[in-house]
């Protein structure tokens, strides 16, 4: 008996713990994508992409993507495309050669195939920038 309330207070404990960890990983998730809107511009309809340098999922249904090292992307995903904010490895599909397009390519990762609905080209030179100058000022304090 004694070990059986042992389980059950375990069991409890992990699931409250990770019902914290959502809600941090989601809120911090829900700050960066606002983050990469303010410096987002107008939709477009593709990117050149040569190879995949980084990726941040900032969302349910957005991925930043780095096709380069100063060049990044925001991606809309259409719904639904679940369990996105949770993984660890996804690629994006070319299916013109070296572009990434709105109408025929789409995020994959765990056996899904999340079909891409907006493309907005972040400007990343001046959100680096404007970060920079923050921690400046924070340093100044």
């Amino acid at each position: 008996m004694r070990m059986m309330r042992t389980v059950c207070a375990l069991a409890l404990g992990a699931v409250c713990f990770s019902s914290l960890v959502h809600a941090d990983t989601a809120a911090y998730q829900a700050k960066q994508l606002a983050k990469f809107e303010r410096y987002a511009g107008p939709p477009i309809d593709q990117f050149s992409m040569t190879s995949l340098y980084q990726w941040q999922v900032v969302g349910a249904q957005n991925v930043v993507v780095w096709p380069t090292i100063n060049t990044a992307y925001l991606l809309t995903v259409e719904k639904p495309c679940t369990l996105l904010r949770w993984t660890n490895a996804l690629g994006i599909s070319q299916e013109m050669s070296m572009k990434v397009t709105q109408k025929f390519d789409f995020v994959a990762f765990d056996h899904q195939r999340c079909p891409i609905s907006k493309i907005q080209p972040i400007d990343y030179k001046a959100l680096r920038s404007d970060e920079r100058k923050a921690a400046a000022d924070t340093a100044k304090e």
